[in-house]
């Protein structure tokens, strides 16, 4: 019963720090994953959406003229 104990305090306690620590944002987070899971192959894909998700939000903007002179 005293190991129950000591594994839920010690659960708890991890629990705390994790709740304490710093927020990172999304594109450290996702930096992060790639270089952990040795990933590396999904960073031109991540790259094209972000560059189309770029164009998507320009294209509904004042910026739009300019980008349909490029295609």
């Amino acid at each position: 019963m005293a190991i129950d104990q000591d594994n839920k305090s010690s659960k708890a306690a991890e629990f705390a720090a994790g709740a304490d620590t710093k927020n990172v944002g999304l594109l450290t987070e996702l930096f992060d994953f790639l270089r952990a899971n040795k990933k590396w192959w999904l960073l031109p894909i991540l790259l094209v959406l972000m560059v189309v998700g770029v164009l998507v939000i320009l294209g509904g903007s004042v910026a739009a003229p300019f980008i349909y002179t490029l295609f």
